[in-house]
């Protein structure tokens, strides 16, 4: 698998279509990559209902959500916030963020950072990967900081 050092190729990348074929399953979700260079990665997201990514850090990367399916609960810098078709969820890097689905129906969207650093190959690292410790452990190898879960 090759990743791009520096621009993308013109074009359109269908809604059926994965750049490269790559789809990932990732703790219940599915992500497809729709865009990658180094200055940024692109994917859909597909969040069925009761899935979610634990509140985290991107120290070197912004986070964006573009919803449009379903609702996300949005935990963002310490405040819970609702996230419906046609929002845009903005997450800067080295702020702590989690996105959740608690609603009865999928949740999708349109998900991007930039600038990509190692998250393609994270995805790759932990597709398929059934133990949550240990897509924590690896993340924290690519610049992903989850945060310890909340004292009981």
């Amino acid at each position: 698998m090759s990743f791009p050092t520096d621009t993308m190729p013109a074009g359109i990348t269908t809604k059926d279509e994965a750049t490269d074929g790559l789809v990932w399953s990732i703790l219940g979700q599915t992500y497809t990559l729709k865009q990658t260079a180094a200055d940024s990665m692109a994917w859909h997201a597909v969040f069925p209902s009761g899935t979610f990514v634990p509140p985290h850090v991107h120290p070197t990367q912004d986070e964006f959500v573009y919803v449009l399916g379903g609702v996300y609960t949005i935990w963002l810098d310490g405040k819970e916030q609702q996230a419906r078709p046609g929002d845009l969820v903005r997450m800067p890097r080295g702020i702590a963020h989690g996105i959740f689905n608690k609603g009865d129906e999928t949740a999708t969207s349109l998900f991007w950072v930039t600038p990509r650093r190692s998250l393609q190959e994270l995805f790759a690292r932990i597709h398929n990967v059934p133990d949550p410790a240990e897509v924590v452990r690896i993340a924290a190898e690519h610049e992903v900081d989850f945060l310890p879960p909340p004292a009981a």
